[in-house]
């Protein structure tokens, strides 16, 4: 044990005693870890005092900053009102009733019912869950099939992993059987020699058809998108490819699940990135941006037929044996509440959709100005640079020299928070961040994308 005569530094006492996720350990052998003590808008504060713009909002989630006063102040109102509850057995808060009426009125659907989980991973399990008890009380026990995308992040509870097509899951035996991953809507990376977008959408149309009649209808339970993949590298869908693939759902009866963790509540520009595609999904899952970060929480919001289905399947048993001792919590609900009245009423959302072409024109120029980024693509506030060696190719760097990983250091360095995913670097910045800001976070990573090209290239 250390002795008060030997102290450690922050930095190891954190490698000492913690176990890191997603994380680059070479990186936090060679650097340490940044311990953050507080926030002020968009910025982070180390225990040295050095100041960072997290254009990662946290982790997409504090679109309102690290300190607004509203949300705030809201949370401390209702722990001193009413500080926790559940949701089960016929009780709930009053603010968990109220949160759930405003989440059906700001969804895509006509009515619908919300249930509550603490992560945008539980939702997604739970929304499986819902799946497979509908059908097998509608006699169908064999619809258990969940379709995805390869490069879709959906979570990590073990169901949830299932559905996320990345390959790092295989080190945990994932997928569990009967999770599966069609083609990633990537058109730059994934789109054939002479394939045109429109031709590369129908092939995963064609697949979409292919794998259904392969696997029977009659197997699948439901498909989960999000609208752009997140963690698979800020991934816009194809030109056309949610008008391509809902009607081939419909036809076999599969339900659509719009996937918004990370999405919804502003990201792409529209209250959902369901609107911003134009879609109508039969449930989405929100999390991470419904408390702007202020509170864990996620939910599974139904549209009018899952609703209807679901309560149906309910009856015979009279009651539906899932929850979360915190589904609902008082305090979360009451943040939610206030934090989509923060985005949608106090200029956040208006300012995605005022200053997203900046962003995007300030970005471009970045990628002019590098020979070696061969894509920008993002919607809103949420965009990727993707490093390339050679851009007409299209050729990746060697994965051994960690290029993303670098560049995150060095913006890193520079004051910047920024994301690596796969070799590309991720922004998705908080929704407050004013002109001056953005400036200061493309400035600071032009100079740091300079630094490791000159390394590398």
């Amino acid at each position: 044990m250390n002795s008060p005569a030997t102290p450690q530094s922050w930095e190891q006492r954190a490698d000492e005693y913690s176990l890191y996720g997603f994380t680059d350990l070479p990186s936090v052998a060679q650097r340490g870890t940044v311990v953050v003590t507080h926030g002020e808008g968009p910025y982070i504060v180390d225990v040295h005092g050095k100041r960072y713009l997290d254009a990662n909002s946290g982790l997409w989630n504090m679109v309102a900053g690290f300190d607004h006063r509203g949300l705030i102040e809201a949370a401390k109102a209702q722990y001193e009102r009413f500080p926790g509850y559940h949701s089960f057995f016929g009780r709930m808060s009053d603010q968990t009733v109220m949160l759930s009426e405003k989440l059906v009125e700001v969804s895509p659907f006509s009515r619908g019912k919300v249930f509550y989980t603490n992560s945008g991973s539980e939702a997604n399990d739970t929304m499986v869950k819902m799946l497979w008890f509908l059908h097998r009380a509608e006699g169908n026990p064999n619809r258990r099939k969940i379709l995805t995308r390869w490069n879709a992040y959906h979570g990590v509870t073990a169901v949830s992993a299932s559905m996320t097509g990345k390959p790092y899951n295989e080190v945990f035996g994932l997928p569990l059987p009967g999770f599966i991953h069609l083609g990633c809507p990537h058109y730059w990376r994934f789109g054939e020699a002479g394939e045109t977008e429109e031709q590369f959408v129908a092939r995963l149309a064609r697949e979409l058809e292919e794998v259904i009649l392969r696997e029977g209808a009659d197997t699948i339970a439901g498909f989960f998108a999000e609208p752009v993949m997140g963690a698979g590298g800020v991934i816009p869908p194809a030109k056309g490819y949610f008008q391509a693939i809902q009607p081939i759902l419909k036809k076999h009866g599969i339900p659509f699940i719009s996937d918004e963790v990370i999405c919804g509540f502003g990201r792409t520009g529209s209250t959902w990135g369901c609107e911003t595609y134009g879609f109508v999904p039969d449930a989405i899952i929100s999390s991470k941006n419904l408390t702007a970060g202020f509170f864990p929480m996620g939910a599974v919001i139904l549209g009018p037929e899952l609703s209807d289905r679901l309560d149906a399947a309910i009856a015979p048993i009279e009651e539906f044996p899932h929850g979360f001792t915190a589904s609902g919590h008082p305090v979360g609900c009451a943040i939610a509440r206030k934090a989509i009245d923060v985005v949608m009423n106090e200029g956040l959302a208006q300012n995605v959709i005022d200053k997203a072409p900046r962003m995007e024109a300030g970005l471009r120029a970045i990628m002019d100005r590098h020979e070696n980024i061969g894509e920008l693509r993002g919607i809103g506030y949420m965009w990727a640079l993707e490093a390339v060696r050679d851009k007409a190719t299209k050729t990746p760097f060697d994965s051994s020299l960690s290029v993303s990983e670098r560049i995150a250091n060095a913006s890193t360095d520079e004051g910047l928070i920024c994301r690596p995913l796969g070799q590309a670097i991720v922004l998705c910045p908080p929704f407050i961040l004013t002109d001056a800001q953005m400036d200061e976070m493309l400035e600071k990573l032009d100079r740091a994308l300079t630094k490791v090209f000159a390394e590398v290239a």
